[in-house]
Parts: C-alpha cells; sequence; structure tokens
C-alpha cells in the first residue's frame, strides 16, 4: 500500500469516464489498498481511482465506521427523497458548497475479488456513494450545483492557492437528467 497524490480540479483524468474493470486481480487489489491508504491519509469519506489517476470505475468510502469499497458501481434511487448539505472533494481541497443528493441510494457491484456487493445508503453514505460514482463518470460535485453556485464555486477554485492558471479548469453540467439512474433534479 501507497500513499498516492490526489489529482486536483483541472486535470483531465477528473472530467474522463472511467473503465469498467474486467480484471479483478492483484493489481485491483493494489489500487483499493492505494485508494484506502490514500483517502484516509487525507481524512476523506471517499476517494475514486480517477483522483488517483486511474481510469478505473472502482472507488472506496469510510463513512460513518464502516469502511468499504465498490468496483463497477450502479446505482438506484428507492425513493425521491432529497438532501442538502455541505459536500467538499479531495480533488478540489478546502472548498466546500452545499449540493443536493438524493437521500437514499441502493448501489450494486462487486468487491475486489469480483463477489457481488450491495451498499444501502442514506444521508452521509448516499452522498458518498453518488459522489463518488459522479467520479467515475468525469463528473464533479460542483457540476450539479445550480448556475449562480457554480459560478460562486468557480470564483472560489480561482483564487484557491492550488488553482493552476496555466490549466484552467472547466466546469460542464451532469449530463445525468433527473430521470436517469445516476440523475439528481435540480
Amino acid at each position: 500500500m501507497t500513499v498516492q497524490p490526489i489529482r486536483v480540479f483541472g486535470d483531465p483524468v477528473l472530467r474522463t469516464p472511467a473503465e469498467p474493470v474486467v480484471d479483478f486481480d492483484a493489481e485491483l487489489r493494489r489500487l483499493v489498498a492505494d485508494l484506502t491508504e490514500t483517502m484516509q491519509e487525507a481524512s476523506g469519506v471517499g476517494l475514486a481511482a480517477p483522483q488517483l489517476g486511474v481510469g478505473l470505475r472502482v472507488f472506496t468510502f469510510d463513512v460513518d465506521d464502516v469502511l468499504g469499497h465498490l468496483v463497477n458501481p450502479v446505482l438506484s434511487f428507492p425513493d425521491d427523497e432529497e438532501q442538502e448539505g455541505q459536500e467538499g472533494c479531495l480533488s478540489i481541497p478546502g472548498l466546500y458548497f452545499d449540493t443536493k443528493r438524493r437521500l437514499n441510494v441502493v448501489a450494486q457491484g462487486f468487491n475486489m475479488y469480483g463477489d457481488p456487493v450491495r451498499i444501502v445508503g442514506s444521508e452521509l453514505m448516499a452522498r458518498c456513494v453518488q459522489h463518488e460514482t459522479d467520479h467515475l463518470d468525469g463528473v464533479l460535485f460542483v457540476d450539479r450545483l445550480d448556475t449562480e453556485a457554480r459560478k460562486e464555486a468557480m470564483k472560489a477554485i480561482r483564487a484557491a492557492e492550488w488553482y493552476d492558471a496555466g490549466a484552467p479548469p472547466t466546469v460542464k453540467v451532469s449530463p445525468h437528467a433527473s430521470s436517469s439512474p445516476f440523475g439528481l433534479g435540480r
């Protein structure tokens, strides 16, 4: 296990949809270990492979004393309830914005050995699973903000000490309509 550098907003890998995992091998297990150690070192509640520069559909989480990972996640929502609250991202360090998410989620996928996994979560677990799955789709949480909040977020990002004006980031609107399995109404 090795703590890896976390890619920050502006790195193209964060905007590139990740590929499904097809090989559940030692390399995948090493990736999960690196993700876990890096997430914990950074005091995060979740970390997706693209944040380490790896374009595979896998993320780790550490929410409410539940440490785990999910490979090739597929999300569904048992209801239409929403939550709004502060959300941050290890790839947008030190900045937090109110973000609307679904309150409840069911995530299905696999563990690092290829065994089926199902996560049923609400509140922070639901927020984390949706946030990390967005990373796997090349979507950042600031993409989910309304137009005015997104403008404020970009202003804060440009003022951040880690911002690189030589490689300006772009913000895009989430491609997921509210009726899609990943969509959240705005």
